[in-house]
Formats: C-alpha cells, structure tokens, sequence
C-alpha cells in the first residue's frame, strides 16, 4: 500500500480577483442576504481586510467613512429595484 496522504480542503470565496485599492470615487451599497445588517458586515469586513460586494458587482475592502462621497449610481439604482418588489425596505439604505 502507498503513503497516501489527504490534505484539507481550501475553501476559495467567490469574489472577484480585482479589488478596489484606490481612493473610492463612490460609496457603495454592499450587497446582504435575509437578516444580515450591512453596518455588521462593512465593520467585520474592515476589521478582518476581506472584501466585500456591493449591489452593482463592484468588491472592495472598506477602508474609510463613505458618508463624504456620493452613492454609487448603479447601486442606488439596484435598491430601487429591490424596493420596488419588497415591501418594507426603507427608502434609502442608510435610513
């Protein structure tokens, strides 16, 4: 019998390669699933470095206070679709 030896699975997230490192332009609306706070997951994200998505596709590893910059339009545009079809989300995602 042969030394075979089984190593442990990599778990790969399934983000895009290219992440922003530049100065953000925009501030992006990040993208949560049922019952997560995005408050919750941009603090976690900037603690741990790891990147995180926005509604429009675009990954980056929050770094500073997006309250200085304008809101991503493709973003805005995606909230208001999802606001369209579910009811009870608030008018701006920050509210």
């Amino acid at each position: 019998m042969s030394d075979l030896e089984t190593m442990p699975a990599e778990v790969i997230p399934d983000v895009d390669v290219d992440v922003e490192t530049e100065e953000p332009s925009v501030a992006h609306i990040v993208k949560v699933g049922p019952g997560e706070s995005a408050a919750a997951k941009v603090l976690e994200a900037r603690i741990n470095g790891t990147p995180i998505e926005a509604l429009c596709g675009h990954v980056w590893v929050p770094a500073r206070d997006p309250k200085q910059l304008p809101v991503c339009q493709a973003c805005k545009e995606t909230y208001d679709m999802y606001k369209i079809f579910n009811d009870g989300l608030r008018d701006s995602p920050g509210d």
